[in-house]
């Protein structure tokens, strides 16, 4: 049998006082849990403040010291810093968006990555931008026996929607403009023109349950994405989406349309050119639009959990060994 590893994980992306910040990190860490490795964490920056970035590198230090690790994990590349100095246990960085989409964080990453053992990127679109030929592509999974779909009717019910109602699901925080809101408004100002069936619901709520957020996913009847170009790495909420059957329209950005290329019906609009003009995001308005009402005229569910069950945590968490052990070795 296999001997179990011994994990530190360094991130700071991680869920505090009631968020869902970095829940994707916490359900990597539960699902190597499960596998039988012993993970702990140390948490970086958050509630400390940016400060910390600077000032963790000894407490970092010290709890490898004390641990007897055999590999530290770095989740995010602004951290990789404070876990730079650990002595000859190897270091493997995940890296997520901004942390190779931003310049400025680009620059950050790289000042504090030196001598990691190896990196693994979130989408491929992310390594093709990081120009790391030897990075490894693995996405977030999902936990499969959270994200299961249920009764729509009841989920309908519980949240007061009517039967004719057809409801479009938002993805985030409105206040988030990363997120994209203001283009999603205009999706449904559009769509509401011609159809006044149509109804709003928004995923993300301070300290919900994730009962909560399932009965969304169960209740909607198309997931609308419309995060900033270039903001993303490989976004959860669509993951969750296809692991509920919920049909996903998205704009094109990080892995989407890798993950929705074999599910159907959803749909990826490009980008209108040259984007950052008035009459492109116009465009992509209209765009995003008609690719709703062509998904919600099907009146289906989708096929995403038998097509993307490879996205399941266990599986994910296993690839994420498997690069634990080639670095260890």
């Amino acid at each position: 049998m296999t001997a179990a590893l011994r994990i530190l994980a360094v991130t700071n992306l991680w869920p505090e006082g009631g968020s869902f910040r970095g829940v994707f990190v916490e359900e990597q860490v539960e699902a190597l849990r499960k596998l039988g490795h012993h993970v702990d964490v140390e948490v970086v920056a958050q509630s400390r403040g940016s400060k910390d970035y600077l000032l963790a590198a000894p407490r970092v230090r010290a709890r490898v010291k004390a641990g007897s690790y055999d590999v530290v994990h770095i989740h995010y590349g602004m951290t990789a810093a404070s876990a730079r100095l650990v002595g000859n246990v190897p270091r493997v960085l995940s890296l997520y968006g901004s942390d190779v989409n931003s310049p400025k964080e680009h620059r950050i990453t790289q000042l504090g990555s030196g001598g990691v053992a190896k990196r693994i990127y979130v989408s491929k679109r992310l390594a093709q931008t990081a120009g790391d030929q030897d990075g490894v592509v693995i996405p977030n999974g999902v936990d499969f026996a959270t994200f299961v779909p249920a009764d729509r009717e009841a989920a309908r019910a519980a949240l007061g929607i009517e039967p004719h109602e057809k409801v479009v699901l938002f993805g985030g925080m409105p206040t988030n403009s990363v997120k994209g809101y203001d283009v999603f408004s205009d999706v449904l100002k559009e769509l509401k023109a011609s159809d006044d069936s149509i109804r709003e619901l928004v995923l993300s709520a301070p300290n919900q349950p994730v009962e909560k957020i399932v009965e969304k996913y169960n209740a909607a009847d198309v997931f609308l994405f419309t995060s900033r170009k270039g903001s993303e790495g490989s976004p959860t909420v669509v993951k969750e989406a296809v692991a509920m059957g919920l049909p996903v329209v998205s704009v094109d950005v990080g892995d989407v349309a890798e993950i929705t290329r074999e599910v159907t019906p959803s749909q990826v609009v490009a980008f209108a050119e040259p984007w950052g003009t008035p009459a492109a995001r116009e465009a992509l308005v209209k765009s995003l639009a008609d690719a709703v009402t062509e998904v919600l005229d099907t009146k289906s569910r989708s096929n995403g959990r038998e097509a993307c069950g490879w996205l399941d945590s266990p599986r994910i968490a296993e690839r994420i060994v498997e690069v634990y052990r080639s670095v260890v070795r």
